[in-house]
């Protein structure tokens, strides 16, 4: 495993509890030196391959699911039933690592290792009993939560298939996602894109082998998703304990830390509020689309949902690239590189989500056929394509805002806007739209762009006017001192 810093473990491991190390990897990981756009970009590109990478574990059991012969929309719809309690399970490693991963970067900036070192333990510690708690909730109570998800009678016996045996492998997912923010934000970009990139391949190969040449069908894309995720656990934890990290993960350090809890659960929020609502609207849609336009429709929003794992993907590693960058120089009390950070994100993500919207609007069918051939699909799935991708370029506001208030700490502002957008705006258009004007199921789909429109300005705004205008103007305000004891 090459490190990319292009350092060796000289100078890079030491005690976890040394205030500030000045090894190779410690002194090329400070984002406080060089260019803030290089530095974001160093960080970015490989973490947007990363979320390419990650978007194999989640589409490519549909690909080849949406194929399976005499029962490619059925599966599809069914294992569709599955991802928003799969997004709603997923939501607590949101909860422990990207609640926890920008409070380690602001205590490195801080030059405070020890207190870095607390929080990555302690975020490990909550992400293994969490997830223990809710793999035996889904296994004890799969069925009534998969027909309260919007599994029908023909539908569930492939809902059913799947996630009895996905759900066995949900610490593996807690911790290959729960822990590789902590990799990112000691700047090893390319170490986490390897976390990921390890278990795509082999989920890429593993599936067609399992699904068609031993015919286990949809139990087989689950079992070939929990192997690969069972290796990217492996791969993190290899890493976070070998000499090579700058933040060791130790024994003596995976405990629970109360007033550390507190602090990334309230900053965490964000990201499991982002998974929470998500999944609700999901639900919302599921219902909606079922009782306008039946199991058809389901399947287009779970190729629509699909295709936006895909879109999502650049802006997504833009701005995790960013926020390590830019929680290490607000630790440093660097305020003016913390705010070009900021507009080079914005500009940066603006433009990419520019690109993919006219992409996605002109070849709608290629997009589509990505997922599922079907003549029905594809000519119900044009122009929902269409309609549900309005305002995909508002995400831009949306997400640059979020990463903005999470990378610095706002932990109350970035949990308002994860609940705004989705429950406060898109959840009561998705059940509102569809009785109006003879809409149907076309209101389902108008609800997105509507909401990417509100929530994305409503954000950007609130975090210009209240955070970036007064960088450098007056003291981090005392609740946001987020590596403050208690």
């Amino acid at each position: 495993m090459k490190n990319d810093a292009e350092t060796n473990s000289k100078g890079a491991a030491g005690p976890a509890g040394d205030k500030g190390k000045t090894g190779p990897a410690s002194v090329k990981n400070d984002f406080s030196k060089g260019s803030v756009s290089s530095n974001i970009i160093r960080m970015a590109v490989p973490m947007t391959l990363a979320q390419l990478l990650n978007v194999l574990y989640n589409i490519v059991d549909r690909m080849y699911i949406g194929r399976i012969p005499g029962a490619s929309t059925l599966a599809l719809t069914g294992v569709g039933i599955c991802f928003p309690i799969i997004t709603l399970a997923t939501a607590f490693c949101n909860l422990f690592g990207t609640g926890g991963a920008p409070l380690c970067s602001i205590a490195r900036g801080a030059k405070d290792n020890e207190q870095a070192s607390r929080i990555q333990g302690t975020s490990y510690f909550m992400l293994i009993t969490v997830g223990l708690i809710v793999t035996a909730l889904l296994e004890i109570f799969q069925k009534p939560i998969l027909m309260a998800f919007g599994a029908s009678g023909a539908t569930y016996p492939y809902a059913a298939d799947y996630m009895r045996i996905y759900s066995a492998g949900t610490v593996f997912a807690f911790i290959g996602i729960g822990m590789n923010p902590f990799i990112n934000a000691q700047g090893f970009a390319k170490i986490g894109m390897g976390t990921v990139a390890v278990g795509a391949v082999l989920n890429i190969v593993l599936d067609p082998l399992f699904i068609f040449t031993l015919k286990m069908g949809v139990r087989g894309a689950a079992l070939a998703t929990i192997i690969s995720q069972a290796v990217s656990a492996l791969w993190v934890i290899r890493f976070l304990t070998g000499k090579k990290a700058i933040l060791r993960l130790e024994s003596r350090l995976i405990r629970f830390d109360g007033p550390l809890v507190k602090e990334i659960v309230s900053l965490g929020l964000t990201g499991f509020f982002v998974r929470l609502t998500n999944s609700a609207v999901e639900v919302s849609c599921n219902r909606m689309l079922g009782l306008y336009g039946g199991d058809l429709y389901i399947g287009v929003m779970t190729v629509l949902t699909s295709i936006w794992t895909i879109a999502r993907l650049p802006v997504e590693g833009i701005t995790d690239g960013t926020k390590p960058v830019i929680s290490f120089n607000y630790g440093a009390e660097e305020y003016e590189r913390v705010k070009g950070g900021i507009r080079f994100m914005t500009l940066l993500t603006l433009g990419v989500t520019a690109g993919t919207w006219l992409l996605l609007v002109t070849f709608p069918q290629v997009w589509i056929s990505i997922f599922n051939t079907d003549p029905q699909m594809i000519a119900a799935g044009v122009p929902s394509l269409r309609l549900y991708y309005l305002g995909f370029v508002m995400m831009t506001f949306q997400f640059a805002g979020q990463a903005t208030f999470v990378g610095l700490g706002k932990a109350k502002q970035a949990v308002f806007f994860s609940i705004f957008r989705k429950l406060i705006v898109e959840v009561p258009l998705v059940l509102l739209l569809p009785h109006l004007f003879g809409l149907g199921v076309n209101g389902v789909f108008l609800a997105e762009p509507i909401s990417d429109l509100v929530g994305g300005c409503a954000c950007y705004t609130t975090m210009y006017l209240t955070v970036y205008r007064r960088l450098g103007r007056e003291d981090r305000p005392a609740d946001n001192k987020q590596l403050e004891r208690s």
